[in-house]
């Protein structure tokens, strides 16, 4: 509608988007306001009584290229580029924009079918490096004490972000019924949470494998300072390459960055590392449209663009597939959607209330990408986009069945922290 926006006259484009944002006046009861470049402003709440929540300030002519689409990616390029911005709670932010989108236009309907990557060991370290290497500064700011960057698990609502990481590492230790003296394997081991309380309040023997620099140095770090480099080591190393037998595997938040088509080969390459009888979790996002790993609006593409490159997002089924094809017996499927929507709110909030430190820290384009990142994907678990399954498998050895006959171990006695 705009391709030429930066060009035309002030006064033409003043008329052109008062039009444009008046067509918006068709969602209903909208609680924004948007402010133009010359501080123009429009109120689109058309309720009686109801105060607008969010103020969108265009910055720039230029802004409108991205504003015609009026799509999640759009308006998401168009706030990382400074050329839109939000005044208001970003998830009160994200809700108005979403609630716009979808009654305004056709593209919210819309899932594109993934952009399948090639998954080399190449691609894959350089895109671990982007999103896990901005600093472990920056994500000391927002996520728990230590440090765990997925789903938590909450036992109540009023659970601490700290109390519900530890209750996760629990219950996922627990579900694998993790032995003294066992040889645990977590695939994607972050900056070590997982592998230090499990060596320390477990006594299993640990190996931790990471892509991250920046994620390998502090969690040997803490290995060291912990005293635990007897039964505890992080690999700065591609899972592909990981050699072994392991009595259980752990993967959480890891197989997002496998690529569907390698999925098979991610699968069999657990199944090879396991031992017989062995016992594996794995922990991640899935997509909940069995037909495409993007999620509506086009919220996914942001991600891919900015955040999470060549990230892709399984439908739950096709990952039970290629477990079963791997030689892998499933026993246990848990959906965390709602654990994961309570975990970004507290992220999003802790990054909300260090905003003016975390924009010095990494600068204004990436504090704008990861404000958008973490209240998009709350709003996107809470509405039922993408899901957090936890799935236990074994590799059967024939004989002896290495889990109770019943799931009541994961809730009542049972394997506990020593």
């Amino acid at each position: 509608m705009f391709p030429l926006a930066a060009a035309l006259p002030s006064s033409f484009l003043e008329k052109r988007v008062e039009r444009f944002i008046a067509t918006w006046r068709r969602v209903e009861g909208l609680p924004l306001v948007v402010e133009l470049w010359n501080g123009k402003r429009f109120a689109l709440t058309s309720q009686s009584g109801t105060q607008a929540k969010v103020t969108l300030h265009i910055r720039s002519p230029k802004a409108l290229v991205n504003l015609s689409y009026t799509d999640l990616d759009s308006l998401g390029q168009a706030y990382a580029e400074g050329e839109l911005d939000v005044e208001g709670h970003i998830r009160d932010a994200f809700t108005v924009v979403t609630q716009l989108v979808s009654g305004f236009s056709s593209t919210a309907a819309t899932r594109l079918r993934p952009r399948l990557a090639r998954h080399t060991h190449k691609l894959d370290a350089e895109s671990i490096r982007h999103h896990y290497d901005v600093s472990n500064e920056f994500y000391q700011q927002w996520l728990d004490q230590e440090m765990v960057y997925s789903c938590a698990y909450f036992r109540d609502t009023a659970d601490t972000l700290e109390a519900a990481q530890q209750q996760k590492i629990d219950h996922i230790l627990g579900k694998i019924q993790l032995k003294p003296g066992e040889r645990l394997l977590d695939i994607g081991c972050g900056w070590g949470a997982l592998i230090l309380r499990a060596a320390k309040h477990y006594g299993a023997k640990c190996t931790g494998v990471t892509l991250s620099q920046r994620q390998f140095d502090l969690a040997t770090e803490r290995i060291r300072q912990a005293g635990l480099a007897d039964r505890c080591e992080v690999l700065l190393m591609d899972y592909r390459d990981v050699q072994g037998t392991f009595d259980k595997i752990t993967s959480v938040g890891m197989f997002e960055h496998v690529g569907l088509n390698n999925l098979q080969t991610y699968f069999q390459k657990v199944h090879d590392l396991l031992a017989d009888g062995g016992v594996v979790m794995n922990h991640g996002i899935t997509s909940s449209d069995p037909d495409s790993g993007e999620t509506p609006m086009g919220g996914g593409r942001f991600i891919d663009r900015y955040v999470f490159p060549n990230g892709e997002l399984p439908h739950i089924s096709l990952a039970l597939k290629e477990m079963a094809c791997a030689g892998l017996e499933v026993t246990d499927v848990e959906n965390l959607r709602r654990h994961y929507a309570m975990t970004l709110d507290h992220w999003t909030d802790r990054f909300e209330a260090k905003g003016a430190y975390l924009r010095e820290l990494v600068g204004d384009k990436r504090y704008r990408i990861w404000r958008a990142y973490l209240a998009g994907c709350a709003y996107g678990f809470k509405q039922n986009w993408i899901a957090l399954h936890q799935i236990v498998a074994i590799k059967a050895d024939g004989q002896n069945h290495p889990l109770p006959l019943t799931r009541e171990y994961m809730y009542s006695g049972g394997i506990r922290p020593m």
